[in-house]
């Protein structure tokens, strides 16, 4: 009787050990991980049909906010690695930029929680890979913005330097990925 009680409490603490490791490994990447809402970002300007200004800022500036979020999360696991780096520098430039259009237009500059939709990557090129498919909906939703009827002419400049950026930001994305093929 006495072997059967330990043989129990054996079993019990190999499946302790075995729920506590499944979570461990899980929590890493489902930390900070929540789903992205399909009214975010550039996913949620690519699937409206009609986009006011105010609309177009906001969807703006949280892309904007979700890119520098993604890039700061590679950096954290990673380190200091090019173009990384550099490329949250211009996120807050583009950032800086889009808060003092919302502040001319005296529209609302919502929260920065972009944190909660971005976890880091399990690998670099899975970094590069995110990089490039991030630009490529940030380039996408600029160029839809630029269609906007009657689109203000420092608007129209502002998202034409962005998306441009954008541009560049995908061009050293998609060095990086090659070189880690």
């Amino acid at each position: 009787m006495t072997n059967m009680k330990w043989i129990l409490s054996r079993k019990v603490r190999w499946i302790l050990i075995a729920v506590m490791l499944l979570v461990f490994m899980f929590s890493s990447r489902m930390n900070a991980q929540t789903s992205l809402p399909s009214d975010f970002g550039a996913k949620g300007a690519l699937q409206d049909q009609d986009i006011s200004i105010e609309e177009a800022l906001t969807y703006a500036i949280q892309d904007e906010y979700l890119a520098l979020a993604r890039y700061e999360a590679v950096t954290k696991k990673f380190g200091t690695i090019l173009p990384f780096s550099q490329i949250i520098q211009s996120e807050q430039q583009h950032i800086e930029a889009l808060t003092r259009l919302m502040n001319q237009y005296k529209i609302e500059i919502p929260e920065n929680n972009a944190q909660q939709y971005v976890s880091a990557p399990n690998t670099i090129k899975e970094a590069f890979q995110d990089g490039v498919k991030g630009e490529l909906d940030n380039i996408a939703m600029y160029e839809a913005f630029l269609t906007i009827e009657k689109l203000p002419n420092d608007l129209a400049k502002v998202f034409s330097n962005l998306r441009d950026a954008s541009k560049k930001h995908l061009v050293a994305f998609n060095f990086g990925l090659a070189q880690s093929n």
